[in-house]
């Protein structure tokens, strides 16, 4: 029986090894292994590692955890089940967002209750209401970058990167994680230019952003690390789609 399944059926709690020399968490391989996942989803784990990203951040179950950007809603499909009956998943998203990863997919996502831990907010970033003190957790995953411009043509508002900090700082318990994946950019150039052009940020940006904020990077992981990525095409290139150099920073909140 393989480990995952084993896990799903509560047989291991404890840390199960991925074979790749990293302790995966049992209750976020539970939630990936879970059948009631779509195929869809399924078929993106091997490039996005889901169990070792979420081990990492360190989310479990209990949180209540924010889904900044969900997109379709990949992870937050994997959050709903983790947090289990006593967390809450907030899965944000913003209507320039919607056409991107397609309204209806989106709607079947949450159609009828089926994640019955999530409520899905589509929201402005400076408008998502969220209360001091009211998270475990964030996640911000491949979407850091597109703060850095505006496209008002396409909807797409240009967002004040140090005011959503602040938003984070205040809405994040301390000793509470932000978790943070983008595409890797080169060193140098315009940031905006880039963000815009090949939808990829460098991650000292990332770095100096938080740098005097509330939060510390804590970790760094090379989980999603690929060194055949040159960093010089754009992201939805087919060539280099999906398997793109991320990096991946577990901040802390003090």
């Amino acid at each position: 029986m393989s480990c995952q399944v084993m896990l799903f059926s509560l047989f291991l709690l404890s840390p199960c090894s991925d074979g790749g020399g990293h302790g995966i968490d049992a209750a976020v391989a539970a939630a990936v292994a879970n059948p009631q996942r779509p195929s869809a989803d399924r078929t993106r784990d091997s490039l996005r590692k889901p169990a070792e990203v979420l081990t990492f951040f360190g989310i479990r179950p209990g949180m209540t955890v924010l889904d900044m950007f969900s997109g379709n809603g990949y992870y937050t499909e994997i959050l709903n089940t983790l947090v289990g009956a006593n967390g809450k998943v907030i899965a944000h998203t913003n209507q320039a967002y919607l056409p991107f990863v397609g309204e209806d997919n989106y709607r079947k996502r949450y159609a009828n209750g089926r994640l019955a831990q999530t409520r899905a907010v589509i929201a402005e970033a400076e408008d998502l209401d969220l209360a001091s003190g009211s998270l475990d957790a964030a996640m911000l995953i491949l979407t850091w970058h597109d703060f850095l411009y505006g496209d008002p043509e396409n909807g797409w508002q240009s967002i004040d990167e140090e005011r959503l900090v602040q938003k984070l700082c205040m809405a994040i318990k301390p000793g509470g994680v932000l978790g943070l994946i983008d595409h890797a950019a080169n060193p140098g150039g315009d940031p905006a230019r880039t963000a815009e052009g090949l939808h990829r940020i460098d991650p000292q940006v990332v770095r100096d952003t938080f740098a005097n904020s509330c939060f510390e990077l804590q970790a760094e992981a090379g989980i999603l690390r690929n060194p055949d990525d040159d960093h010089t095409l754009p992201v939805f290139d087919k060539s280099i789609r999906g398997r793109t150099d991320r990096f991946v920073f577990r901040f802390v909140r003090r």
